[in-house]
């Protein structure tokens, strides 16, 4: 399936990530700043897995037996550790490139990650359904996030976590993002982001409602200068990290709120 025929899929941004697939796992490369911000994201991703899944028990292998899927994988910077985690990863992206740099990086680490050039739109017509679904710097790049959204949210199972992370649309992102990540510190390649496209915490919510899903989490992510490196913050001006489940009877087509803690149900 070419990028050109799905929905959700820019073909200048596949073709962008395309031409730095050889420089994916380069941590002093273009992609220096996902390296940094790494650690955070599983960290936070694994603590809610295992407290939504029951796992606090779990050792060495804490997702053992919860299947995840990895919309936008790339070169499977996020994907791997959830591997090296237990859980039975498959990684997606629309660009090829990136994802002969996933198998290859794979091979070489001994991760067992099923890595696809596919779309959620194609995969979703598969009868295949994940316990946890994550799209990870990948919303500012399509092209109908709310169509995204509904696609990622039905390869959840009932009980399951859509997880993700993404820039929030403020001026402050539009300079710290934009102006100094891209063209001040060069932590990025111009033209990495647009700003017209990063979506908001509230959208975001909104899409998520709308494809059935509840949201259970929201954080910030800042960056450190003290340490050089990103944490966990309540300021989700620039960079932020959101989890939804998705429920195991029906939904109601809407719901208001913020739930103050995961579910176990």
């Amino acid at each position: 399936m070419s990028a050109k025929a799905s929905p959700s899929v820019i073909p200048a941004e596949v073709a962008h990530f395309d031409a730095l697939a050889d420089a994916w796992w380069d941590t002093e490369g273009p992609m220096a700043p996902l390296h940094k911000m790494t650690p955070v994201r599983v960290a936070w991703a694994r603590d809610l897995i295992v407290r939504r899944f029951r796992r606090e028990g779990a050792s060495g292998a804490p997702l053992a037996g919860l299947e995840l899927l990895d919309i936008g994988c790339g070169a499977g910077l996020f994907a791997e550790p959830l591997a090296r985690l237990g859980a039975d990863v498959v990684g997606i992206d629309p660009a090829p490139a990136p994802i002969e740099a996933a198998r290859r990086h794979a091979e070489e680490t001994g991760a067992k990650v099923d890595y696809r050039v596919t779309t959620v739109e194609e995969l979703a017509v598969e009868p295949r359904r994940f316990d946890v679904v994550s799209a990870m710097e990948v919303i500012e790049h399509v092209a109908d996030p709310q169509r995204f959204v509904s696609a990622a949210a039905s390869l959840v199972k009932p009980g399951g976590l859509f997880i993700a992370s993404t820039l929030n649309r403020t001026l402050r992102s539009f300079a710290l993002a934009i102006i100094g990540a891209e063209y001040v510190l060069r932590w990025l390649q111009p033209g990495t982001h647009r700003w017209e496209q990063f979506v908001t915490p509230e959208e975001f919510a909104i899409a998520a409602r709308a494809a059935g899903l509840r949201m259970i989490d929201r954080q910030g992510v800042a960056y450190d200068p003290l340490r050089l490196g990103w944490r966990l913050s309540r300021d989700m001006g620039v960079n932020y990290l959101i989890a939804a489940k998705k429920p195991l009877g029906p939904t109601p087509s809407v719901m208001a709120g913020l739930d103050p803690a995961i579910p176990e149900s």
